[in-house]
């Protein structure tokens, strides 16, 4: 069955292109365009979508507030495809699960490149649509007060697909006496500062972009740089990060899979492992050799997962001590912590 797709942007000239573009591969069926949200809107109840490509800048209403009005009553998959990246973290928050920036060159090598990478986001979030393991983003929930923190170890927490409005969800409700907190997120260079930064303005806890050498302390959270591979390593009683750049792991960089296997080898049992959702299966061997190192570990179940692959391929390897729903990772973490 062909993947039904629904174009929106404001440019008739991108639009026609990416039709052009998309309609010549035999698996998609272009089902319509729209050049606003108000026709967005109307498209979707008239054609019910797989998947929508979404611009940001378009007139009457930005895509950013389209999702926050769509999403709760049609939890479609979302691309955002947009030249307006500094507004990529506010897209997803709002609930897009991915964000591709449209060729910055007119060449026809460089729009050939972009539809080939869209192409292949558009197949795994249908995969994950049609198995229904899409879920719509859940809010979060306020942060508790301070109180009761002892484990003065280490978070190291993975997510891909879907992880930026489940890793924010969880954020949000820690206190800020929380252990330090190291945390890999797929996300290309430059998303990750504006990611983090949006979450420490709504986080009780500091949060921001990690730098090679960032000290790993209570109530901060390090994310690794898109583009940068994020390692733990221990000097004395100490914990710290080095980002470098590197081949890829596991098809991406930064890898979980390699954060969580530097956190085994340096902290061991004093570590907590988290892993979410995700296409694939980056950090499930990571999280496994936690485990083993006598670190605590938890999964994202089934249910509640946008993409149930990550999770899935830990807790089939045991890597998963503990498999739980988004809404109770955060309370099972604290109760851990203390």
């Amino acid at each position: 069955m062909a993947i039904k797709i629904l174009i929106v942007d404001d440019s008739m000239f991108f639009r026609a292109a990416l039709k052009k573009e998309l309609a010549s591969q035999p698996d998609f069926e272009i089902v319509g365009e729209a050049f606003d949200p108000y026709d967005a809107r109307d498209k979707i109840l008239e054609h019910e979508p797989d998947i929508m490509t979404l611009d940001i800048e378009m007139p009457y209403m930005s895509g950013v507030e389209f999702l926050k009005v769509l999403l709760p009553q049609w939890p479609i998959p979302v691309i955002v495809v947009s030249s307006a990246r500094a507004r990529a973290a506010d897209a997803m928050r709002a609930g897009a699960l991915d964000f591709l920036s449209k060729p910055e060159s007119r060449s026809p090598e460089s729009f050939d490149a972009f539809t080939t990478d869209l192409s292949r986001r558009i197949r795994l979030l249908a995969d994950a649509a049609h198995s229904k393991s899409y879920r719509a983003p859940a809010h979060a929930a306020p942060a508790p007060s301070p109180g009761g923190i002892k484990f003065n170890g280490i978070i190291a927490l993975g997510a891909s697909t879907g992880g930026t409005q489940s890793t924010g969800k969880i954020l949000r409700a820690l206190p800020p006496d929380m252990p330090g907190m190291v945390i890999v997120q797929h996300m290309p260079p430059d998303f990750t500062r504006m990611y983090a930064e949006n979450l420490d303005r709504d986080c009780a806890l500091h949060i921001c972009e990690a730098k090679d050498g960032d000290q790993i302390t209570q109530g901060k959270v390090l994310i690794a740089p898109g583009d940068y591979h994020m390692e733990v390593v221990k000097t004395g009683a100490q914990y710290f990060v080095k980002c470098s750049r590197g081949e890829k792991v596991n098809g991406h960089c930064p890898s979980v899979d390699l954060l969580f296997n530097s956190v085994a080898r340096s902290a061991g049992k004093n570590a907590i492992g988290i892993i979410l959702t995700g296409m694939g299966a980056d950090g499930a061997r990571g999280l496994l050799a936690m485990r083993g190192a006598g670190a605590r570990t938890i999964g994202q179940d089934q249910k509640s997962c946008v993409v149930y692959g990550m999770p899935k391929e830990a807790y089939d390897m045991g890597a998963v001590e503990r498999q739980a729903p988004l809404d109770s990772i955060a309370q099972l973490l604290i109760a851990y912590c203390r």
